[in-house]
């Protein structure tokens, strides 16, 4: 997972509709046919499952046209990985490897 995006942003509760993990947060956005969202719904859930102090967000990108634009996001699965203060640390676009998601984890939560 690249590091950077088009915004540097810092991301709290109120811009992801939950509250962000204590560690870290994987946010996710998708779209609702998105077939590659699914399967990355569940590998995002199952890597916060294994790592304490990190939650899986999911948003809607239709519903949340705002926070999609303002972040830059083009294509549904786009994953953020936000370090305990909510600053994005690493996005991709797709659907990730699990590896590559602890791995994204990693520098995170150091």
């Amino acid at each position: 997972m690249p590091a950077g995006g088009p915004v540097r942003a810092r991301l709290g509760a109120a811009e992801l509709g939950a509250r962000p993990g204590e560690r870290a947060s994987l946010v996710q956005f998708s779209s609702a046919f998105c077939q590659p969202c699914r399967a990355t719904r569940r590998i995002l859930a199952a890597v916060a499952e294994m790592v304490p102090g990190v939650v899986h967000i999911e948003i809607d990108a239709e519903e949340r046209l705002d926070l999609v634009r303002a972040l830059g996001i083009e294509k549904t699965p786009t994953v953020l990985v936000l370090d305990a203060a909510g600053t994005v640390v690493r996005r991709a676009a797709g659907m990730p490897r699990k590896a590559d998601v602890i791995a994204a984890l990693g520098a995170a939560v150091a």
